[in-house]
């Protein structure tokens, strides 16, 4: 059986699991197809998701073998985006420079990709370790002298790092504890690997975003929980660990960045943070009631608004073979009789097939060779850097369907938000934040 239905909680093992939303069966995001693919089904799982009562995290159901989703020829290249880069090496100066790191310490990243962090701590020359279960990625950082070891993380590997005198000053883990199906054992292993005053710097995107501004389209295998503080602060403390700050970053739709270590306490924003999420009831059911009758309203607006370009005869494409799209194309029941292909820049896409509905995968390029006469942005998180880069096409009369949180439609380029605090006001969950720290 290459998944199974969890019946009690990834966290604290409580039954009591309450339903939130359910997306039906829907294919493996990131499980693109070679053209000797094309004949045989796709494996689809089923994607619910459900909060617990016990410790308020939110997470799916359906557990698949990790070795399916991340291994083999796993498509996913954080250096591909210059956001990613750009976020990476502003939060890497910091670290640099708050906590004084030279060449008596050791930083490691966990999921370190293709090496994109870590490549800014190198060239100061700090000693580094990348870990990730990916091979194709793990092999790119090794080629640019980021040292990876291709393997998974948890407990036992943190022991043997230790016993070989690898111990971590700053373990550094982005956009990975939602993927892990062992919760506990990833935590576990951080605070192994931890010398008594390291630091654990930790980045996910935040369940009060992904609610307030329907980012159904998050949800996907790959992510197994979707993250309050109030749920990671129980996860962490639960192994010796606490949450000491906390930030909110406008990236992915809205993540949280969090400080963790054992010689300190909970901060201000920490505390006020927790506050404001038992004052919005994310530790409730009833705080997500209407959630699911959200998704399916944005989803039936979406259909009508291609359904109208279509019906005038227009091409469609779309920009980003992304792992949400996926759940966005399958859940919305988008394929070849509404899009002619999809477009991206990462060339290891190229000439593949999206799982479900077969559509084609080819470089961005095409948008100015083909000129299609809209596109639906399926990586909507990278808007801006998009459709700076689509410049030329958007100046050809061209237009981008963005489809989160509203569908709407954008002829130019948009002008990045000026920063704001991070905090949740009524009456809406969670503003959309542009950067900043909540202090």
């Amino acid at each position: 059986m290459s998944f199974c239905v969890e019946h009690a909680c990834r966290s604290c093992g409580s039954a009591q699991l309450a339903p939130i939303l359910s997306l039906g069966r829907t294919p493996l995001a990131d499980r693109l197809l070679t053209a000797a693919m094309l004949s045989a089904p796709d494996m689809t799982v089923p994607l619910d998701v459900v909060l617990c009562r016990a410790c308020s995290l939110v997470q799916i159901t359906a557990t698949v073998d990790p070795a399916l989703l991340f291994g083999g020829d796993y498509p996913y290249f954080s250096s591909v985006s210059e956001t990613l880069l750009a976020h990476a090496r502003i939060n890497a100066d910091e670290l640099m420079a708050r906590h004084d790191l030279g060449p008596d310490n050791l930083v490691v990243e966990v999921a370190s990709n293709d090496g994109y962090m870590l490549r800014n701590f190198t060239a100061r020359g700090i000693p580094v370790l990348g870990i990730d279960p990916a091979k194709g990625p793990a092999a790119a950082a090794n080629r640019i002298g980021v040292p990876t070891l291709n393997r998974f993380f948890g407990r036992e590997l943190a022991r043997s790092l230790v016993a070989e005198g690898r111990a971590a000053d700053l373990v550094i883990a982005n956009n990975v504890l939602a993927h892990v199906a062992d919760l506990n054992g990833f935590v576990a292993g951080i605070a192994t690997l931890l010398k008594p005053d390291g630091l654990a710097v930790l980045e996910m995107p935040y369940l009060a975003d992904l609610i307030d501004h329907c980012e159904f389209d998050t949800i996907y295998h790959q992510h197994l929980c979707y993250f309050s503080l109030t749920a990671l602060d129980h996860l962490f403390r639960r192994h010796g660990l606490v949450i000491g700050d906390v930030r909110r970053l406008a990236i992915h739709g809205g993540s949280l960045r969090l400080y963790v270590g054992r010689e300190v306490g909970p901060g201000p924003a920490v505390r006020r943070l927790l506050f404001e999420e038992r004052t919005h009831g994310l530790d409730r059911p009833e705080a997500y009631a209407t959630f699911a009758g959200q998704v399916e309203a944005v989803c039936q607006r979406l259909r009508n608004v291609l359904a109208e370009r279509k019906a005038r005869a227009e091409r469609l494409a779309a920009y980003g073979a992304a792992a949400k799209a996926t759940t966005l194309l399958s859940y919305c029941g988008f394929g070849r009789e509404t899009l002619d292909y999809v477009v991206d820049c990462n060339p290891y896409k190229h000439g593949r097939y999206m799982p479900g509905n077969r559509l084609p995968i080819l470089p961005a390029s095409r948008l100015l060779e083909d000129q299609p006469d809209a596109v639906l942005l399926l990586t909507w998180n990278f808007v801006e850097e998009i459709l700076a880069q689509q410049a030329e096409y958007l100046r050809r009369g061209g237009v981008f369907i963005v489809p989160i949180p509203e569908p709407h439609v954008l002829d130019r380029p948009p002008t990045p938000a000026a920063e704001t605090p991070g905090t949740l006001n009524s009456p809406r969950l969670a503003p959309r934040p542009t950067g900043g720290r909540i202090s």
